[in-house]
């Protein structure tokens, strides 16, 4: 009795054993296993959220002072674009810039030439045109030297047309655009008035000639100096304005033009608030523009700002305050994997002076770009 009795104590106590040996076996094997699924979430990028490629840059100064270099590191920038004009465009200068920034830790994406940007010698074949077209050459062969592979054209005879200045937001200045008022604007800090921009009336046959003549004596150049041209939108995009067609106000425009050029090295500096202006006659809205081209991966930069409403009037407003989302547009960014750079553009006038602006901008994109990369 007393030999059965301790039997079936030590056969509970080895039991119990047993029991507790396994529980902790399973712990312990439950623990290994969220470890090692820990390490297999972090080894493998398919079951994390994938980051975009999306960079954001500063559209700065090419002689920044000391206090500008800080703002730009302190807000954690560290791609930039830079203008200049024929005064100062060369491969030296071109040169000495990029090593500037990036002893900074800033790298230079895109550098401008405002003196065969929007040129009008070379959108409307005006007396000059061939000399021009050789001066972007050297443009693209100035920046392919000194590494940098980026610029931005834009196609427009009579540039980037404003209205009086309007306010927005807490009485920020900012800039406007009336339709409805056609008979005055200012263009590249020229005024005219009456309905003409250049005292005659011009076809669309003449624009697209004159854009295949430039597009084509250029493009080999660009190709052999690995540097991309990206077209900014017409701004505001009407079909004519001041006597001028607009050839890229519209998709099919792009698609016409890009099929001219036929080259890796032609595509998009797609400005969304542009492209919003126009609202629902351009063919596709912006989220249509990124989709198509996008996929193609013939947008090299993103001028990310925002407008009150469409034409036929406008105000530009700050980036949170405008009738698009533009989360949704950075989701349509990441959707694409755009690889380029976006900019904070035609930032309105804060009180504080003008980094305010640029910091409330900067900061904002900042978040929404971290939102979506937070996004599986």
């Amino acid at each position: 009795m007393n030999d059965n009795r301790r039997n079936f104590i030590k056969k509970g106590v080895s039991l119990a054993a047993m029991s507790l040996g396994g529980i902790g076996a399973a712990v312990s094997g439950s623990l290994d296993a969220d470890k090692s699924k820990e390490v297999l979430t972090s080894a493998n990028p398919a079951s994390a959220p994938k980051k975009s490629r999306i960079k954001i840059a500063i559209q700065s100064s090419p002689e920044p002072t000391e206090e500008n270099i800080a703002f730009y590191r302190q807000m954690g920038i560290e791609e930039a674009v830079l203008w200049t004009d024929e005064s100062k465009a060369s491969a030296e200068y071109y040169t000495s810039r990029k090593k500037l920034f990036a002893d900074h830790g800033i790298d230079v994406y895109g550098f401008g030439n405002s003196s065969v940007h929007c040129n009008d010698k070379i959108v409307l074949n005006l007396p000059g045109r061939d000399e021009k077209i050789e001066q972007y050459k050297q443009h693209l062969r100035d920046l392919g030297a000194a590494g940098i592979h980026y610029t931005t054209y834009c196609h427009m005879g009579n540039g980037v047309l404003s209205s009086v200045r309007e306010t927005t937001r807490g009485g920020a200045s900012a800039r406007a655009f009336n339709l409805n008022s056609p008979n005055s604007g200012t263009w590249e800090q020229k005024n005219f008035s009456g309905s003409l921009s250049h005292e005659r009336k011009y076809t669309t046959d003449e624009m697209w000639a004159n854009y295949e003549y430039f597009i084509k004596a250029v493009v080999a150049t660009a190709e052999e100096n690995n540097v991309k041209i990206g077209i900014h939108p017409d701004d505001p995009p009407v079909p004519v304005l001041g006597g001028i067609p607009r050839l890229f106000s519209h998709f099919d425009g792009y698609k016409r033009a890009l099929e001219i050029a036929s080259s890796p090295n032609v595509g998009l500096c797609l400005c969304v608030g542009s492209w919003m202006e126009g609202g629902d006659k351009l063919g596709r809205d912006s989220f249509g523009m990124i989709e198509y081209f996008g996929k193609q991966k013939k947008i090299f930069k993103i001028h990310f700002r925002n407008i009150d409403k469409p034409l036929p009037h406008f105000v530009e407003t700050f980036v949170d305050d405008g009738y698009t989302d533009m989360y949704k547009i950075m989701q349509a960014l990441k959707k694409v994997d755009f690889d380029g750079v976006l900019i904070a553009d035609h930032i309105p006038n804060m009180a504080g002076g003008p980094n305010t602006g640029t910091a409330f901008s900067i900061g904002y994109i900042k978040a929404l770009l971290d939102r979506v990369n937070a996004e599986s």
